[in-house]
């Protein structure tokens, strides 16, 4: 018999109830134990000055989930680019872990993340995850620790051409100075091609490494003769004008050496000797001079003159060696007559010299003087010139002559039709002389009257006297015209 009073409906309403509220904690189960959760942590490498950024991301639920969406600030997720990420899933008590990095430099304040977890089994998207790190503190480099000078390490170049030498010194890296670091590099004018004294100063260039300007590069000029080069530790003050036997050196303060300051740096030899000439200046000017000696005038004073210079002087029966100082000079005569001259030095190719007559020189003067019965020819030849040798020729004669400089000689000759006498200096670049001579009345005594027609009668009276005594003073005035004009006297210069 089935009751239906109250009290068992009530009772089978409230069992109903509770069935299906059992349902329904079984069914939104599930969906409440999904979670994922992201935390973060950052470290910062003092040696750089970088921010790492670990982010964990964690997974409570038994099946992987998928990361969607993933977003870092300031920079993207070293991650980001690889695909789908997942945080797998929990399992024996523990939570699934991702975990994703970033790299934070600079004066960020913060880094954040935010993302969204998919859990492919059941399709539950869990959209709120994300999560900040403070970056307040600073990260910057450890300090590094300065080296004093002398510590500190270099490499560098180092080279020389016929146009200069050039070298660049660098500070190796990772150190760092205390101060800075002076160095040098210098040129010199050298007696040898290989090292000797005395040396002088020629170019010189200084810079000063720091640890801002790591690196310096040198240029220098370098001499057109024997010269060297270094390049050492040291600045303006350190550098030395001049190298001399006993004086300082650079010694073991040269970069790339073995031992001592300059092995601080490593890369070439940094010193140089060499040049294919003297660093002299030898000049040779010949002055031939009307005496027939040669005037040589000996200098050492061109602009790469450092050193002295002997120079020799040679000639048939003459030879002088003289050492001429730099910046000097000195003349050195050659006898006449000494013939080819030759002169050597260091630094020139030999030079010969021939005595030539100079075109200044005085020249020498001709007197020719004749009557009725001969002609005389006199040859002056002028003091401080060489002897001068003269071919006189009258008619079908010739006299060969050489007169000494500063004297006379004459050649004479029996008076001939012959009209004029020639001289010739064949010593002389001049033209032979053409002396004519004036033609004298010499035959009947000069005289040259003429024949009348008619005789004619001697005047007389008072008439008569005055013409006889006119005739007479004009019969002297002709005796002495006749014995002028029987000698003449011409001067002419060759």
């Amino acid at each position: 018999m089935k009751s239906n009073s109250p009290l068992r409906r009530a009772a089978t309403v409230l069992a109903g109830a509770l069935i299906g509220l059992g349902g329904a904690a079984v069914v939104t189960a599930p969906a409440g134990a999904h979670a994922s959760a992201v935390s973060g942590k950052a470290v910062c490498d003092t040696a750089t000055g970088t921010r790492t950024v670990t982010w964990t991301l964690t997974n409570d639920y038994p099946t992987d989930a998928t990361v969607a969406d993933l977003a870092t600030t300031p920079t993207p997720a070293e991650q980001a680019t690889e695909g789908n990420l997942v945080i797998p899933k929990s399992a024996h008590g523990r939570d699934g872990e991702l975990t994703v990095t970033q790299q934070v430099t600079g004066d960020a304040r913060e880094a954040t993340i935010s993302f969204r977890s998919i859990w492919s089994a059941d399709g539950y998207v869990d959209e709120h995850n994300s999560a900040r790190v403070d970056l307040a503190e600073p990260c910057a480099p450890a300090e590094t620790p300065c080296v004093e000078a002398g510590e500190a390490t270099f490499h560098h170049t180092f080279g020389v051409t016929d146009q200069g030498s050039t070298a660049t010194v660098a500070l190796d890296e990772g150190v760092k100075l205390c101060e800075g670091e002076p160095v040098t590099l210098v040129s010199y004018f050298s007696p040898t091609p290989q090292f000797s004294v005395p040396q002088y100063e020629f170019d010189h260039a200084t810079g000063t490494i720091t640890n801002e300007q790591r690196s310096v590069t040198l240029e220098v000029s370098v001499p057109d003769c024997h010269t060297q080069v270094d390049l050492f530790f040291g600045g303006e003050k350190d550098v030395i004008s001049e190298i001399t036997e006993n004086g300082p050196r650079y010694g073991d303060r040269k970069l790339g050496g073995d031992s001592g300051p300059g092995a601080r740096s490593k890369g070439p030899e940094g010193w140089f000797n060499g040049g294919e000439k003297g660093c002299q200046a030898p000049v040779v000017e010949p002055l031939p001079q009307c005496d027939g000696t040669i005037a040589l005038n000996l200098s050492n004073n061109g602009e790469i003159s450092r050193y002295a210079v002997a120079f020799t002087v040679s000639a048939a029966g003459f030879r002088k060696a003289v050492t001429i100082d730099a910046g000097k000079g000195e003349t050195v005569t050659v006898p006449a007559g000494a013939g080819t001259v030759t002169v050597t030095a260091e630094g020139m190719a030999d030079a010969t010299y021939a005595w030539q007559r100079p075109e200044d020189c005085e020249l020498p003067t001709v007197i020719v003087e004749n009557d009725c019965e001969t002609v005389a020819i006199t040859v002056e030849n002028p003091a401080g010139v060489t002897p001068v040798t003269a071919n006189v020729t009258y008619g079908d004669e010739s006299e060969t002559m050489t007169v000494a400089a500063g004297k006379s000689e004459k050649v004479s000759f029996e008076a001939s039709k012959a009209t004029y006498a020639a001289i010739d200096f064949p010593g002389l670049d001049v033209e032979p002389i053409k002396a004519t001579l004036e033609r004298l009345e010499c035959e009947n005594g000069g005289g040259g009257g003429g024949k009348a027609d008619e005789p004619t009668l001697p005047l007389t009276g008072p008439v008569a006297g005055s013409i006889a005594g006119g005739a007479a003073l004009l019969l002297l005035i002709g005796g002495a015209l006749f014995v002028v004009a029987r000698r003449r006297k011409i001067t002419f210069t060759a």
